[in-house]
């Protein structure tokens, strides 16, 4: 048999898709077994070689996907960044653990977790966190385009869809579907053709099929149309929230660190104002206020922070006023709606039920009683960024 270290290179070289490392370790292995004097294995070795280089088994159509299918972004973002709650922070961290030591794990007959459900209102750090998981593994992060991989023609969204995992199987990395509505819906909905229950059925093989190094993480904004299957696959499933009070104030403190022109002695009362933004919308806050201290001088960022704040607060409310009292319809704990902990039975509170029935109540009985449960499958609000 061939040397260790040949046939640890011959397995880097095969998924790597490094050509010139993989002929050379070829031809050692070739002659390593003819000096053993294994003339049949080495001649069979040889004309697979042969064979092996006339129809590029290396360059096989997936490599195109590198270029059409995903796009491999620089995962710049740590946890570090991320301001998480304690149980969040906990699972993920574990999870990496489970990934940088897999060979331990293998030794016992066990697989580390490698699949990734987040939900929540869009905004608040969903794809930060895969970003930041791709960092602490430091494996590439390959982000799915669904511009190329949904195509109009009959069963080739499948196809495409397979030649996708082909390409994230050949090395580790963290693959990242945002947006997995757009392919998990449930195939039970009348209104969906059935291409879309094909591509489902697809799409829930290859993730049965995908080794655990690597790293599937899948976001959406409403994870009341994914497939009730589609559920089953995926280990760690776990709700990104809005940003609570507390969570507003500890964001502060990482921003003064960046800009020590923020004040942290006022970031609970900025933090008690602020509740119902997400952290994006909180993030572009920020550039509003660097953007005053630029136009108005060095000196002017106490006044021009006032002013932005009053703005942003402002916003909020006017946010909420559109929506029938001042909340935020997103948010989960906003007393307007209830998730259940799977996130899928999900119940709001609205206000059109009293334009459906109209009907006289005494002051006895003024207590609204009617909610409103979105059907399956139909979305009650355009789709945001993650």
């Amino acid at each position: 048999m061939a040397r260790s270290d040949l046939l640890i290179n011959l397995v880097k070289a095969g998924t790597g898709g490094e050509r010139e490392l993989f002929d050379k370790t070829v031809s050692a292995i070739i002659a390593e077994e003819r000096s053993k004097q294994h003339h049949i294995l080495a001649d069979t070795l040889s004309k697979a070689a042969e064979r092996q280089r006339s129809t590029s088994l290396l360059q096989s159509p997936v490599q195109s996907a590198r270029a059409n299918l995903v796009f491999e972004r620089q995962a710049e973002v740590s946890l570090a960044d991320l301001i998480l709650s304690h149980e969040i922070r906990i699972t993920v961290t574990q999870m990496i653990e489970e990934q940088q030591r897999a060979d331990l794990l293998r030794s016992f007959n066990l697989e580390p977790r490698s699949r990734v459900l987040l939900t929540g209102p869009p905004g608040n750090g969903k794809t930060s966190l895969a970003e930041a998981i791709a960092a602490e593994l430091a494996v590439p992060f390959f982000v799915v385009r669904y511009d190329s991989l949904i195509a109009s023609y009959l069963g080739e969204t499948a196809q495409r869809l397979r030649e996708l995992f082909q390409y994230a199987r050949l090395r580790r990395c963290v693959l990242f579907f945002d947006e997995f509505d757009a392919l998990g819906k449930e195939r039970g909905d009348i209104q969906e053709t059935g291409e879309i229950k094909r591509v489902v059925n697809s799409l829930l093989l290859e993730i049965d099929s995908l080794p655990s190094y690597v790293v599937l993480i899948a976001a959406t904004n409403h994870p009341e149309l994914l497939d009730r299957a589609t559920w089953r696959r995926f280990q760690i499933k776990t709700v990104l929230a809005a940003p609570t009070s507390a969570q507003i104030a500890d964001w502060f403190d990482l921003i003064v660190r960046r800009f020590p022109e923020f004040s942290a002695s006022g970031s609970n009362q900025l933090s008690a104002k602020l509740v119902g933004n997400s952290f994006s919308e909180l993030e572009d806050m920020v550039q509003d206020v660097m953007r005053r201290r630029v136009l108005d001088g060095l000196n002017g960022t106490k006044s021009g922070l006032a002013e932005v704040l009053h703005l942003w607060v402002s916003n909020l409310k006017s946010k909420g006023r559109a929506n029938g009292k001042f909340t935020n319809t997103h948010l989960p704990n906003s007393g307007n709606g209830s998730q259940s902990k799977n996130g899928r039975g999900l119940t709001a509170a609205s206000p059109a039920n009293s334009r459906q029935t109209k009907r006289k109540t005494n002051a006895t009985n003024s207590t609204p009683r009617a909610s409103v449960h979105p059907p399956r499958g139909r979305s009650t609000s355009k789709p945001g960024r993650s």
